[in-house]
């Protein structure tokens, strides 16, 4: 099959990101002597810097790894909770019907911080100065603005110009976005970070006291104080039309910490795929491969219509049990051993016909099912700018900007491996926060305004995030990490790279340039929650008969652009060998490795 780019193999360690500074940074660390734990996190801190648009340190992560030697995988989860003033008869009382996606109403506590700093105190061996100094230089010195940053900060230029003027400050210098090629600084926010490491670093105490401080800091200290403050005291414009303060408190953010959890998994021939719990929407994955094991997908030419229905389909069922039954486990019971099981998979696999499905179809659970009418009754079919009324003037005036998120997978040569998916924090989320130089995140707008939705809103809970990492463990020994941004299409192009690699026979990267596809037959986790059934979405490569066919099974077909979908990243290892691959798509993702 042809490929944008060889399958890197090497032997002493992979990294793998959408951005090739990201997989430039981690390298320089396992080159440094560092692990896969200490890259990581300086890969995502680089990251939050060099790809504004997709994240920032205001946004929250889950990430999932295998250090070496231990007797299974981990989750540690970074999504911060709703805040506690948050509430239905809040909303109710502000006359909203759904929580807006911008602003400040929809700010909860920022959560990668937290798990950053865990995951580099807990596995990780260098300092805090060693994993933020090239976060902190690319800030201070500058990095190069590639297009779509200079494209989404032109969508909300006008809100920045008329609004959100502390955003406009940082982010239309001279009155205008950065061009792209040009060299961009943030210099609030490397000020941020420098005084960061070098207050902890200056106490007395080891490595691990130092980290302990930061967090400190950033919850406790002066970086929270400054968080509250700004919701207390500015009214901001968001997608509602109107202005609003914040809800997020210091007390919110004194009161959370990051937490470790145990995946769940599922056993796909050979494979055991690991995914986050149902706070994320990851089991959705789990749930697909459920369905589809033992339809014999690895016999179906995968830009063949027999492959692409069967997938769609799956996702179909799939999401429609993520909206049924999601949520924090923390305040809600979810029976996830029964979705996972064969026997309710073998019972949702049936409703597979060779039509396309018109309707959203969650399996019933005696005693478990839970509302999705409100997610489904009048949003039927509407597109986004159908469901606001109107398009671009809305996206001008109040901030309606797709954000999206990053991705990084990286082997060292002890056998450590990881995953994130870092989001939120998106520049254009909510308005920077000046002595900080960054902004607040809006995951709390994935919840459900309706007391019966297993995602409904419940002062301190955490949103049902789309962020999704992956592992595979094959024959039983950590093999494959793996993951791609892309809100709900994350855990369907996930499942298709998987698919392509277990079935299909194909390497890293033939599996991640393979044509790909997505549906949009569920709601969507993002304002203002559209939901457009039999919608599939393909890339422009896939041969006409196969559109033909689907067409004629009653599929909606939209043919996008030849290489459009997904933006995925996969490392792998087998015995001493590493390898590695990234998205050519967007022109952004590299691996690195030798």
């Amino acid at each position: 099959m042809f490929t944008t780019r060889p399958e890197l193999i090497g032997t002493f360690g992979v990294v793998t990101t959408t951005h090739w500074l990201g997989s430039a940074v981690g390298m320089s660390i396992l080159e440094k002597g560092g692990n896969a734990f200490d890259a990581a996190v300086a890969t995502g801190f680089a990251l939050q810097v060099v790809e504004p648009h997709l994240n920032g340190p205001g946004g929250d992560m889950p990430v999932i790894f295998q250090p070496a030697g231990a007797q299974a995988p981990e989750v540690l989860c970074g999504q911060g909770p709703i805040p506690a003033a948050a509430s239905l008869q809040k909303f109710a009382e502000l006359e909203l019907d759904l929580i807006p996606g911008s602003g400040l109403l929809c700010a909860v506590v920022p959560g990668a911080f937290d798990a950053w700093m865990l995951l580099l105190r807990d596995h990780g061996t260098m300092t805090l100065s060693e994993v933020l100094g090239p976060a902190i230089s690319y800030a201070r010195d500058g990095y190069p603005v590639v297009p779509r940053i200079t494209a989404t900060i032109d969508t909300v230029r006008k809100l920045f110009e008329t609004e959100w003027k502390t955003s406009a400050d940082i982010y239309l210098p001279g009155g205008r976005p950065p061009a792209p090629g040009t060299i961009f600084r943030n210099p609030a926010m490397a000020r941020t970070y420098e005084k960061i490491v070098r207050e902890s670093e200056g106490i007395k105490g080891n490595r691990e006291k130092q980290i302990e401080h930061a967090r400190n800091i950033w919850y406790r200290g002066w970086v929270a104080e400054k968080i509250d403050k700004f919701c207390r005291t500015q009214e901001v414009m968001d997608v509602s039309g109107r202005r609003h303060k914040g809800l997020l408190t210091g007390e919110d953010m004194d009161s959370w910490e990051a937490t470790y959890d145990t995946p769940l998994t599922y056993n796909y021939g050979d494979y055991t795929v690991c995914k986050c719990g149902p706070w994320s929407q990851g089991p959705v994955l789990l749930q697909q491969l459920a369905i589809l094991d033992g339809m014999g997908v690895g016999s179906m030419d995968p830009t063949g219509p027999d492959f692409v229905h069967a997938a769609v389909e799956a996702a179909k069922l799939a999401f429609a049990d993520r909206e049924a039954y999601y949520g924090d486990p923390d305040f809600i019971d979810i029976p996830m051993d029964k979705l996972l099981s064969s026997a309710y998979n073998a019972e949702r696999r049936a409703l597979i016909t060779q039509q396309a499905s018109s309707k959203l179809i969650p399996g019933k659970i005696d005693g478990y099912l839970g509302s999705i009418d409100k997610a489904i009754d009048d949003r039927s079919g509407l597109t986004a700018a159908a469901s606001m009324g109107v398009g671009e003037p809305t996206v001008a005036k109040t901030g309606v900007s797709t954000g999206d998120t990053v991705h990084l997978d990286i082997i060292d040569r002890f056998g450590n491996m990881v995953s994130c998916t870092p989001s939120g924090g998106w520049l254009q989320s909510s308005p920077i926060i000046p002595e900080l130089g960054f902004c607040l995140g809006n995951r709390g707008q994935m919840f459900w305004l309706d007391e019966k939705s297993p995602s409904a809103l419940v002062p301190g809970k955490r949103p049902r995030t789309t962020l999704s990492p992956s592992l595979a463990l094959k024959d039983g020994k950590p093999y494959m990490v793996f993951g791609t941004p892309g809100g709900d299409q994350q855990d369907q192009w996930s499942t298709l790279m998987f698919l392509h690699h277990a079935d299909h026979g194909m390497n890293l990267q033939e599996a991640i340039d393979c044509p790909a596809f997505h549906t949009d037959h569920f709601p969507s986790s993002f304002w203002p929650r559209s939901y457009l059934p039999k919608k599939v979405v393909l890339e422009g490569r896939f041969p006409v008969s196969t559109v033909t066919e689907l067409k004629r099974r009653g599929h909606d077909i939209d043919v996008s652009e030849p290489w459009s979908e997904g933006r995925l990243t996969g490392a792998s290892r087998d015995g001493a060998i590493l390898k590695a691959a990234a998205n050519a798509r967007g022109m952004q993702g590299y691996a690195a490795g030798r």
